[in-house]
């Protein structure tokens, strides 16, 4: 029998900051250096190193401009699930097919969804989701968008978004395709409280 492991969520402020920046460090800074900057704005801008990635990401942090659900195992970060509104979070893949059918846009996008080397496949991603729609719902709660694909179709370790059925697990419909192996997928959130 698997052993069960049980996990804290943790919002990403200051006082995590260390924990979070030793989970990107230990994973390569997280797809060749990204450091979860790539849906952000200024993600895009090729000319950042994974030190001024870093920088940045610090800066928006402590300017509260980035939120993410930590998952901790014991005092370790192994993973987590970033989310934002649409102009902090505003760089979703497949974008041109998604606007064509937007109708309302959502209050919440979950931009990344990521679990580091040695602990995939242990419900961390599931832990880090749920905990994003906790905190979401800590915010205020409203419509949360999500991006993901189906697990099949690409290896775990670049599941950017998150596997189709890890939200499907935690409630969220699907409401189109915009790719061919990628989803909009919504779930409205309650205000916590």
């Amino acid at each position: 029998m698997p052993e069960v492991t049980t996990y804290t969520i943790k919002a990403l402020d200051e006082s995590t900051w260390d924990a979070f920046a030793a989970l990107v460090d230990r994973n390569n800074g997280v797809f060749g250096g990204c450091w979860c900057l790539g849906f952000h704005p200024e993600g895009g801008d090729n000319e950042l190193t994974p030190a001024m990635r870093r920088r940045r990401k610090l800066e928006r942090v402590r300017e509260g401009k980035a939120h993410a659900a930590l998952v901790f195992d014991n005092d370790d970060c192994v993973g987590w699930c970033q989310f934002g509104t649409p102009d902090e979070v505003p760089r979703i893949k497949s974008r041109a097919v998604y606007e064509k059918g937007q109708s309302t846009p959502p209050d919440w996008r979950i931009a990344c969804n990521f679990v580091g080397k040695g602990h995939r496949r242990r419900g961390v991603a599931t832990a880090a989701l749920a905990g994003a729609l906790d905190l979401i719902a800590g915010l205020g709660g409203g419509t949360v968008e999500g991006y993901p694909e189906g697990a099949d179709s690409v290896p775990a370790g670049f599941l950017f978004n998150g596997a189709l059925s890890t939200y499907e697990r935690l409630g969220f419909t699907r409401d189109r395709k915009i790719g061919k192996h990628r989803w909009v997928v919504v779930k409205v959130v309650a205000p916590a409280g």
